[in-house]
This record gives C-alpha cells, sequence and structure tokens, in this order.
C-alpha cells in the first residue's frame, strides 16, 4: 500500500473515531470505554507490530529517529490524571450537599496508589 493510500485509510479512521465520539457526548461511560479501547490499541501496536519492525542497525535507527524528532514525537496517550478529575467531582459535591456518597482521594501516590474511593452509606 502506497504512503498516500495509509494516510487517506488512516483519515478516514480518525473520521469515524472523531464522529463516534462526538456521537457519545455527554455519556461519559462511553467516551471512558473508547479510550480505554484506543490505549489497548495503542499497547498493542506499539508492544508487537511496533517493535518488532525497528531497525537492526545504526543507519536505520538514525533514520527512525530523524524521523520521531521531525514530526511530532514519540506517540504517548497521556491518562487524565485523578486530581484534575476530582476537580470536577468536588465542585458537583459542594452544589449538592445533601448527597450521601462521600469520595475519598489519595493525596499520595502511595496512598490507594493514587485511586479514589467512592463510599455510598
Amino acid at each position: 500500500m502506497s504512503q498516500d493510500n495509509q494516510q487517506a485509510e488512516l483519515q478516514t479512521i480518525v473520521n469515524a473515531i472523531r464522529t463516534l465520539a462526538e456521537n457519545c457526548q455527554g455519556n461519559n461511560i462511553a467516551l471512558l470505554s473508547l479510550l480505554r479501547q484506543l490505549e489497548g490499541l495503542h499497547q498493542e501496536i506499539r508492544d508487537g507490530l511496533f517493535q518488532a519492525s525497528l531497525p537492526d542497525n545504526r543507519q536505520a535507527l538514525y533514520t527512525l529517529l530523524k524521523d520521531i524528532e521531525s514530526q511530532g514525537g514519540w506517540p504517548y496517550i497521556e491518562r487524565m490524571r485523578l486530581q484534575a478529575l476530582f476537580v470536577n467531582v468536588e465542585a458537583a459535591h459542594n452544589n449538592h450537599k445533601g448527597d450521601e456518597t462521600i469520595i475519598n482521594v489519595a493525596t499520595t501516590p502511595e496512598l490507594h496508589n493514587g485511586e479514589a474511593t467512592v463510599i455510598r452509606d
């Protein structure tokens, strides 16, 4: 497959994912599922096909590194930090003081591995 055909096919996939995400707007569970699928696909490609295709000589490695540098760096899927996520939860909690849900977020990574604890009475 030519480079132009690959780019056109990739753009079609990107457009389909963008449309799916827009159709899920307001449905945080569906959007989270989409993000998990994308993260899983990223890991699958990186750990399988990409690693298997890594260069085996210095010249090819130099070419790859040059391409990575010139084309925007290493692809990375950033995870939302729980502290940032819970800023919204705290604001919502302040707006709904009568709710029975208590959210306890560990303030250090050592506690609960940075995970949230949700307690329902």
